[in-house]
């Protein structure tokens, strides 16, 4: 047998039942914390496949998982799925191509399958359909949304149209996670509205799961008419000039020491001027009209008929004589019209709503921060030396830069006070609201256990492990005292306990080895300690 082996039975032959007892339940221990380690170990990574799924798309995918032999693992509401670590992207790709997860509704998969016979308005209902699926997948992906659906009423197609004033309209209903912003309400409005023909998204009502009417007060209303419309405008302008100084002034002074308020006097008329202005200086020639007349005179005579008649004095058709011609002057007029139109200018100048009459602010600077003392050693913290306030021109100085900063621009002798308010005071402390400590406390002591899951079965482990070797090195062999032989004639030996100093010959030595082997480092050690004693 191996030595090693030889000397641990002699190890156990020599220990009592308790130390048995002991190191029996330290080894089962120690195996079962070993065995533990191995299976967790081998244990996959699970990873979120799919999560907030639907009772129907949940059991789809359990479904399509189980066949394929793929282990996986549903969260405790059912509708979180879990997968290994090294499946996720590929199982994700399978159940896209076989169209799952398929959310609420039906989506244009509706035409995947012809379908021949179907009416007009079946065909029409199902594109309705369609769409609404569509739209609720869409909206269902924003941040804050875990789920949505969508109504599209559309006026009936009809050759002879009794109302033509009938207007597409939507409602969509949210589940929300919390609070939804202003600016997703009016991104899912305005998605609605392109994706319907001739919608527009003031007719588009968007409701969560607490019968809020999110969309109520997101009405577009160009002409302010509405005093919600104006005020939410109001509220705009002002923030804008309150994040406009703060934005500039924090760089200063430092995170969280100004407050600024800024007041907006909005202009809600709206007029219509139309101006005419005539110039009689610029006038310009509008028509021009030349006539001119011409005449010249003429000698007329009167004369007989050619021939013996004409020539025979005193016969019919003889010439006239020479007095009878007659004689006509020449006459030569022009005349010219101009009209002339007077400059006119007509100006028409449209005002609308929303124009800014005039702009205050008040602001608050905190004080300085106390200066603390110099530390000295072997002394106690001396307090802290308050910082001296800021002088009156370094808050004029402030207050021209929020000025300036609002484009405004002061009249003729007026005080700066009057448009901008800024004051120096000393800032209370924030006190952190209790729920919102013992939200941060489970969340530090969440983190804890998390990190101390970790480490536990290694922890564990190590600490079984120190127990059994210090159980192991505080087992002692019990003193032995050497056994002296005296050999007889015979050649037997017997055996005669002594405490004194004997003589140690080689053969005794070899027969308490044979004899027992187990304490002979004890006996020896014992042996010389008397011998150097005496």
């Amino acid at each position: 047998m191996n030595p090693f082996f030889q000397s641990i039975v002699a190890l156990w032959g020599q220990l009592g039942i308790n130390q048995r007892v002991s190191l029996i339940v330290a080894a089962v221990a120690v195996a079962g914390v070993v065995t533990g380690l191995t299976v967790w170990s081998n244990q996959p990574d699970y990873q979120l496949l799919y999560g907030r799924l639907k009772e129907k798309d949940a059991a789809a995918i359990v479904t399509n998982l189980q066949a394929q032999g793929v282990k996986h693992r549903v969260g405790l509401n059912g509708g979180n799925i879990y997968v290994p670590a090294d499946q996720v992207h590929r199982l994700r790709m399978e159940l896209a191509s076989k169209g799952l997860p398929g959310g609420d509704g039906v989506g244009y998969e509706i035409f995947d399958k012809g379908q021949f016979g179907l009416s007009d308005f079946v065909q029409r209902t199902n594109y309705n359909r369609a769409i609404q699926g569509e739209l609720a997948r869409t909206i269902g992906q924003l941040d804050g949304v875990a789920a949505a659906r969508v109504m599209i009423v559309q006026p009936e197609n009809r050759l002879l149209l009794t109302e033509q004033g009938v207007k597409p309209t939507a409602s969509v209903f949210v589940e929300v996670n919390g609070r939804l912003e202003v600016e997703a309400v009016n991104s899912i409005r305005h998605l609605v509205a392109n994706a319907v023909q001739g919608l527009s998204p003031d007719e588009v009502a968007v409701v969560d799961q607490r019968g809020r009417v999110l969309s109520a007060d997101l009405k577009e209303d160009p002409l302010l008419g509405s005093a919600s419309s104006l005020i939410r405008y109001r509220q705009q302008v002002e923030d804008y000039f309150a994040k406009k100084i703060e934005g500039m002034l924090t760089p200063v002074l430092g995170v969280g020491q100004a407050i600024v308020r800024v007041s907006a006097d909005i202009d809600n008329e709206s007029a219509t001027l139309t101006e005419d202005k005539f110039d009689p200086e610029g006038a310009v020639i509008r028509s021009q009209t030349n006539t001119e007349d011409s005449n010249s005179s003429q000698e007329a005579r009167k004369s007989g008929v050619t021939g013996a008649t004409a020539n025979t004095p005193g016969a019919p058709g003889a010439a006239a004589p020479p007095e009878a011609a007659a004689i006509t002057n020449a006459q030569n007029r022009k005349n010219t019209t101009i009209s002339y139109e007077i400059n006119r200018k007509t100006t028409n100048v449209k005002r609308n709503p929303g124009g800014i009459k005039s702009l205050t602010a008040a602001v608050f600077v905190a004080a300085r921060p106390p200066v603390p003392a110099p530390v000295v050693a072997g002394q106690p913290p001396a307090p802290a030396t308050p910082a001296p306030a800021r002088t009156p021109a370094e808050l004029d100085g402030l207050r021209r830069i929020v000025i300036n900063a609002l484009g405004l621009k002061p009249a003729a002798g007026q005080n700066l006070e009057e448009l901008v308010s800024l004051q120096e005071t000393a800032f209370q402390p924030v006190v952190v609201d209790a729920q919102i400590q013992s939200m941060a406390k489970e969340s530090r002591v969440q983190g804890w256990i998390e990190t101390a899951s970790r480490y536990l079965a290694v922890a564990i482990a190590l600490g079984a492990f120190f127990i059994f070797f210090r159980m192991l090195r505080s087992q002692r062999l019990e003193p032995v005292p050497v056994e002296l032989l005296s050999m007889d004639g015979n050649g037997g030996g017997s055996r005669a306990a002594s405490s004194g100093p004997v003589a140690l010959t080689p053969e005794l030595l070899n027969e308490l080895i044979r004899q027992k082997p187990a304490n002979v480092g004890t006996a020896l050690r014992d042996w010389v300690a008397a011998t150097k004693r005496n």
